[in-house]
């Protein structure tokens, strides 16, 4: 434990010496606290960060020079699409993934540290239930993604592999989220094979240089953003582990996303084909002014630029064809080889990009009384993820369906995307369409057939509801024997969820 003359040595060193001044009010337990928080903290990276975050803070409101005209689209022969490629192609590609996978070279990382207030809940998002028939979770969802493609392989290949998952947890998320796997069995894995590890959390600052306190003995803190992953891969010994696993390529993804593809063996096959250190999965922009970042080129280096940072006119230009120029939208899903991952965290990571967030945080004033600000008073730095596309020696993109595989959940009820709504209905819809094409039939409560509809909105429910358990479908195949089982028609007041319990499919109404 750091020693009270220590922690005030490192604090003066950083011009902070200001954490310790309700000391002689703290009782044993609080200055404990205090000073395990202080021990964290390395007085020359603390000086560094709170220079920056005020020097960041003062540029932040001003542009840094217009990105437009540097701004070039990813070239045509670096990226991959699913609507643009034939079944051979598709197939070939999710033949390698499955080959990489079957050879255990294959890891799944998930970004999950951040909590679900924005959803009106106090726990972390995984945890979120969105209202399927089944109850499950985003957690639960996933980890039968992993089980169903673990199957896939093994069986192509009579092997027994197995894909390590590993979750990036906050101070926030991480004893909670350990907790919900240990009361749930996790969810079937092996939990040996689900490694978590929590992210650096840094100090809030104000504006005038000096770092914030939440309350007398606790430091506002917060994580430092999904590209603090590169620096938890090194704190953490994940690097280590990959390597010690013989893992090779990673499959890097955001918690909030219903309709994330874990591992998808497509995306692997195609990134490895390419011979690819680093890849982002993209969906094509809705219209020219969506608020999603959009993958390019500045300066001839890979990028995700914000929205915000794109001139109207240039998100309007259109290629030959009508297309939009800067359609790649980058929705935090990604490939990386572990020796790209190992160059990053050991070599690049102080380079990264520090993002700026002015935000309200509450704080204690000289009398030691908590204030809740009416208005921004405090700067937060965080470093994203795709940063590191800059690094990469062979970038690739490759174009998904949006309607197949991007629906965040972001907001509560009552906001118009992104929300526990619409998640469900994406789910839901990408359902019912695997049982149509599956020659599924869909009857009402008279046994009247019920009219398919193959294309649907995020504002209305399927004309049918069907969830298909991930542990009998990992994209949709495999349903021709459920539909067979079905005798081609799925009844019973609409609801038909699909479930596999031991090696029996069976069909099981809402309860």
């Amino acid at each position: 434990m750091l020693s009270f003359e220590a922690a005030k040595a490192r604090l003066e060193t950083a011009g902070q010496s200001h954490v310790l001044q309700f000391w002689s009010e703290l009782s044993a337990e609080e200055s404990s606290a205090l000073l395990e928080e202080i021990s964290l903290l390395k007085p020359e990276e603390l000086l560094e960060h709170c220079r920056a975050a005020v020097e960041a803070a003062s540029r932040h409101s001003s542009a840094d020079g217009r990105l437009d005209a540097r701004m070039e689209p990813v070239p045509p022969e670096f990226i991959g699409s699913v609507r643009k490629s034939d079944e051979e192609r598709l197939k070939m590609w999710g033949d390698e993934g499955l080959l990489q996978i079957s050879q255990d070279r294959v890891a799944v990382l998930l970004l999950a540290g951040g909590q679900g207030t924005r959803l009106g809940v106090p726990y972390p998002k995984g945890m979120y239930n969105v209202g399927l028939p089944s109850g499950k979770t985003l957690y639960q969802i996933q980890a039968e993604h992993i089980q169903k493609v673990q199957e896939l392989a093994n069986l192509k290949h009579a092997c027994r592999c197995t894909i390590p998952w590993y979750i990036m947890t906050s101070e926030f998320t991480l004893g909670p989220t350990e907790k919900f796997f240990r009361d749930n069995e996790y969810f079937g894995l092996c939990p040996s094979n689900v490694v978590m590890f929590e992210q650096r959390m840094i100090p809030a600052v104000g504006f005038d240089g000096k770092i914030i306190l939440e309350k007398k003995n606790k430091i506002a803190m917060a994580p430092d953003g999904n590209g603090g992953l590169y620096r938890a891969l090194v704190d953490n010994k994940i690097i280590e582990d990959m390597e010690r696993r013989g893992l090779e390529y990673l499959h890097v993804y955001c918690v909030d996303n219903i309709l994330v593809k874990m591992a998808d063996p497509v995306f692997i096959g195609f990134c490895v084909n390419k011979g690819a250190d680093c890849g982002a999965k993209v969906v094509d922009k809705a219209y020219p002014s969506e608020p999603v970042g959009v993958v390019c080129r500045v300066d001839g280096l890979y990028q995700v630029i914000e929205y915000s940072e794109i001139q109207p006119e240039t998100a309007e230009l259109r290629g030959p064809g009508g297309e939009l120029l800067f359609s790649a939208g980058n929705i935090c899903n990604h490939f990386f080889t572990r020796g790209f991952l190992k160059e990053v965290a050991e070599k690049f990571e102080s380079q990264l990009k520090q993002h700026v967030a002015i935000k309200k945080v509450p704080f204690v004033d000289g009398e030691g009384n908590l204030v809740k600000p009416t208005k921004p008073n405090g700067i937060k730095m965080e470093k994203f993820v795709f940063d590191v596309f800059k690094f990469s020696n062979t970038f690739v993109a490759f174009e998904v369906l949006r309607e197949e595989e991007f629906s965040p959940l972001k907001n509560a009820d009552g906001a118009p995307l992104d929300t526990p709504t619409t998640a469900r209905r994406s789910l839901l819809a990408q359902h019912y369409r695997w049982a149509l094409a599956a020659g599924g039939n869909f009857l009402d409560e008279q046994d009247k057939p019920i009219p398919p509809k193959h294309s649907m909105t995020k504002n209305k429910d399927p004309p049918a509801i069907c969830e298909i358990s991930p542990l009998v479908s990992y994209f949709g195949e495999e349903l021709l024997s459920v539909s067979d089982l079905m005798t081609d028609r799925i009844t019973e007041e609409n609801v038909l969820l699909v479930s596999c319990f031991q090696t029996k499919i069976v069909l099981q109404k809402e309860k």
